[in-house]
């Protein structure tokens, strides 16, 4: 019979490892304290992180009873608001601990707000044409031949029909006198037009966002704490304001805390200027004849000037609500919501609507288990910046039809948010026509009720025919700036989507 020969460790006595470990022989007494030293660290070391494995794994089966929720929508639908008003019913104590960052987004708004008012008036030579028609929104209007056109026109009114005792080469003194304080303003808001690129720069981080509209200012998540300074557009800021003011004596604009206080200084010397070009009538037959659309936070931070350039100023929480910043990526944001005595950790993703940001919503759809889409009803007569041919209401329709046929979402809970009903009624109640922007509106009713109830059925439609596996589509009309309203639907949502998870989770 043949026997196989076993290797010698299967039956050694010895320990292989214990062997290759076992200290040499003329160990000195020194080597061997060095040596357990060595050991122990290793093994205190081993035992970290056993203790944060054991940790982490906890943690992850923590995390699988979060809810995680998507707030997705085109840009400037209320998206980064709404996220807003999750955080003051939740962590309340975290917005008032980043509240006076938001000083620098008000004065960027009231900047951004000033500089686009000139830009408007300089497009149409510092004057109100009464007969010029509405370019808005159509991408072929050429606003500097427009101004070409007036200017022509009003020579040859004053060469056909001059005003008495007034030479013939000359216009009309009430139209100088308006271009001559428009001018002034002009040259006085300066500084402040100058701080727009500043404070843009300081927001931003110098960041420029391709594909995502013109001249877009878009801030990552943690913009609050950003203090790097950028010289360049400091010294830009400092020789604006030194050519209109006085700059304090030792003045340094290296941190964002002084530049913000410069600014601070800029609004509070300029508040009468901008009240007075504000209030001046030629603004006011602009946007009432709609030739200058501001945003809708424009009206709320200009009509308020006083308070907002008081040199002690902080930003209030409608401030902050009404306070515009584009989200770029997606900023993450925890909450811990109450459910039957225990709470439940949200995350919840305030992402860029922009089209060129969108690719960056699909790495968390795997893991959603509720999606809020903003749609701004109010938009029907607005473009997109990256696009202008294409409606706001169009692209809302087409990324909501995205949304509901993607079959990694075809399991999640769904809300539908028709945001911004306060601007559409303003807008409604001052003879803005559906059916001029959306031909297919006919000639319903240009009411409220009516349009509302038009836009609704297409974002319903949009659902039902992307709705094999019979999804509840919970929709709700909001205004997400109005706190006592929104309070109420967002706890409705909760409501909803916690059902939802306790059915998931089977405890229902």
């Amino acid at each position: 019979m043949l026997h196989a020969r076993r290797p010698p460790s299967v039956y050694s006595q010895e320990d292989p490892l214990a062997f290759a470990v076992r200290p040499p022989d003329a160990e000195t007494d020194l080597e061997r304290r060095a040596r357990l030293q060595r050991e122990a660290d290793a093994k205190r070391i081993s035992d970290i992180i056993d203790e944060q494995l054991k940790v982490d794994r906890r943690n992850y089966e923590k995390s699988k009873q979060d809810v995680r929720l998507l707030l997705l929508g085109q840009a400037e639908s209320g998206k980064s608001t709404l996220q807003k008003q999750f955080q003051l019913m939740y962590r309340p104590d975290s917005l008032d601990q980043e509240r006076a960052s938001w000083r620098t987004v008000v004065y960027f708004n009231i900047a951004r707000s000033v500089k686009r008012i000139l830009e408007s008036l300089e497009s149409h030579g510092d004057i109100f044409d009464e007969n010029a028609s509405d370019h808005i929104g159509d991408p072929a209007y050429d606003s500097v031949a427009s101004k070409r056109t007036l200017d022509e026109r009003i020579r040859q009114e004053v060469a056909e029909d001059p005003p008495p005792q007034i030479p013939r080469s000359y216009p009309s003194p009430v139209l100088s006198e308006i271009q001559k304080q428009i001018a002034t303003l002009r040259l006085r808001l300066s500084p402040l037009v100058a701080a727009e690129c500043t404070l843009a720069d300081r927001l931003s981080g110098g960041v420029r966002v391709s594909g995502s509209g013109k001249g877009g200012v878009f801030v990552r998540h943690g913009w609050q704490t950003r203090s790097a300074a950028r010289n360049g557009s400091t010294s830009r800021l400092r020789d604006a304001f030194s050519a209109t003011y006085a700059l304090p004596e030792g003045a340094n604009l290296s941190s964002v805390a002084e530049v913000v206080e410069e600014v601070g200084r800029i609004l509070d010397n300029s508040k009468e200027d901008v009240k007075t070009l504000w209030r001046s009538d030629v603004v006011q037959k602009l946007i009432k004849r709609r030739r200058l659309r501001l945003e809708e936070w424009a009206e709320f931070f200009l009509g308020d000037i006083d308070r907002v350039a008081a040199r002690d100023y902080v930003p209030s929480t409608d401030d902050i609500l009404h306070a515009r910043i584009q989200t770029m990526g997606v900023a993450e944001h925890l909450f811990e919501v109450p459910l039957h005595g225990r709470s439940v950790t949200w995350h919840l993703y305030d992402v860029g609507g922009a089209r060129g940001q969108r690719h960056c919503w699909v790495p968390y759809f795997d893991e959603a288990n509720a999606i809020i889409f903003v749609a701004p009803i109010s938009a029907f007569d607005q473009y997109l910046e990256e696009d202008p041919r294409t409606n706001r209401i169009d692209d809302s329709l087409q990324l909501f039809t995205a949304i509901c046929s993607n079959q990694l979402l075809k399991n999640i809970h769904l809300v539908l948010f028709l945001n911004k009903t306060d601007v559409l009624q303003n807008k409604l109640a001052n003879g803005v026509r559906v059916s001029k922007y959306i031909t297919s509106y006919g000639n319903r009713p240009n009411d409220y009720e009516s349009v509302v109830n038009y836009f609704r059925a297409h974002f319903l439609q949009v659902h039902r025919k992307n709705n094999e596996k019979k999804r509840v589509l919970y929709s709700h009309l909001t205004n997400v700036v109005d706190i006592k309203t929104t309070r109420s639907i967002i706890a409705n949502v909760r409501d909803s989507i916690f059902r939802d998870y306790l059915k998931s989770a089977a405890l229902v």
